[in-house]
């Protein structure tokens, strides 16, 4: 029912204060629930998960072109005449002749050369390798090899474990992995094409070549490497690890030089011939005059240098990116050629030159990734 009379001033004011108080506390409702949320655009979403993946990736990428340091068990911290390998926490003397004869069984034979024959054998559930001798005629060979493997310990060379002079028998660590001879048969496994990379291949010439660099320079003096007349023969002395390293096995035949006292070396008494021995190893006299071990002039420890770049070149392989690094090894490998064995650059040098190429190739890979990021 509507009221038709007549407003009075009074009323008309009463009825704007409560319109004005209305208007007012639901500006102030308005105000404390505030603004309304806006939702976020799938096309900022979006951006911001690939920001994220992309700075995963840089991240990845960057843990993987950095080496870090391998850490495997050796015997490098065990006193001498003491060996650990493997899971052992503790380091254990060398094997003795009784050791030897009763706690190690023999399973197959994996390999055979002029001095000893290699056999797989087990150790307190542990594989390892047995050697034992050919035939006497070799055994001054053999016993060098031994002094030398007690010696030469170290993160460059194979356990030794233990050995039995009487029996004329050693036994070192085994390494499923064999020898470099084997290397390109093992990348191109499927479990190990992570590993099959310029990277990895040239951290593996770096390993071969600071064993080089440890012979040069190993606690008895400057040693050369003499089982090398060809490549098969030079690879067939190492052997590769279960981390992908290398170690030197075979230590028959490492004559040492002294230059101070006019000392030098001649791998064997037979004429060698090709180009992977270094042009002092040749017979310098020519075709017409047969050749005689009495006549053949003697030589230091530059001819391992001379085979570097063949060994390096094999151990690089064609992978991705290994044309490249032969690139920038091109200068140095080129010195390790030269004819005068005193131009020849030292391991140590070739070593270096080795790392800062593997350093920049790897940098130029890592601003690569991040311009594309």
């Amino acid at each position: 029912m509507l009221h038709c009379g007549p407003h009075t001033g009074s009323d008309a004011r009463a009825e704007l204060e409560i319109t004005g108080d209305n208007s007012m506390e639901k500006k102030a409702q308005d105000s404390r629930k505030g603004a309304p949320h806006r939702a976020v655009p799938p096309a900022v979403g979006l951006l911001f998960s690939m920001a994220l993946m992309n700075t995963l990736l840089y991240f990845c990428l960057d843990w993987f072109f950095i080496s870090r340091p391998r850490s495997a068990p050796s015997s490098a911290h065990c006193p001498h005449g003491h060996f650990r390998m493997g899971q052992m926490k503790n380091c254990s003397p060398w094997l003795s002749c009784e050791e030897l004869r009763t706690e190690v069984r023999q399973l197959k034979r994996v390999g055979e050369g002029a001095v000893k024959r290699v056999f797989l054998s087990e150790w307190k559930e542990r594989k390892v390798a047995l050697s034992r001798l050919t035939s006497l005629e070799m055994k001054d060979d053999f016993l060098h090899g031994l002094r030398m493997l007690k010696t030469l310990q170290s993160k460059h060379v194979v356990t030794l474990l233990g050995y039995c002079e009487e029996d004329n028998t050693i036994l070192t660590e085994y390494h499923p992995l064999g020898s470099l001879s084997n290397l390109e048969e093992t990348l191109n496994l499927s479990k190990y094409h992570s590993v099959n990379t310029w990277q990895h291949r040239l951290q593996l010439a770096m390993n071969y070549v600071a064993i080089i660099h440890y012979l040069h320079h190993s606690p008895l003096g400057t040693l050369v490497m003499c089982d090398s007349s060809d490549l098969p023969k030079t690879l067939s002395q190492y052997l590769l690890t279960s981390n992908f390293s290398i170690v030197v096995n075979d230590l028959d035949a490492l004559p040492l030089v002294n230059h101070s006292s006019r000392t030098f070396v001649k791998c064997g008494h037979r004429e060698l011939h090709g180009d992977f021995v270094a042009p002092e190893q040749l017979w310098p006299y020519g075709e017409d005059m047969p050749f005689d071990d009495d006549l053949m002039p003697s030589y230091d420890e530059k001819i391992d240098i001379w085979k570097i770049p063949d060994v390096s070149s094999f151990l690089l392989g064609h992978v991705e990116g290994s044309d490249m690094v032969r690139f920038h090894l091109f200068d140095i490998h080129k010195a390790c050629k030269s004819q005068t064995p005193a131009e020849r650059p030292t391991a140590r040098e070739i070593l270096d030159t080795y790392e800062k190429v593997l350093n920049l190739l790897r940098e130029t890979v890592m601003s690569q990734t991040r311009e594309m990021l």
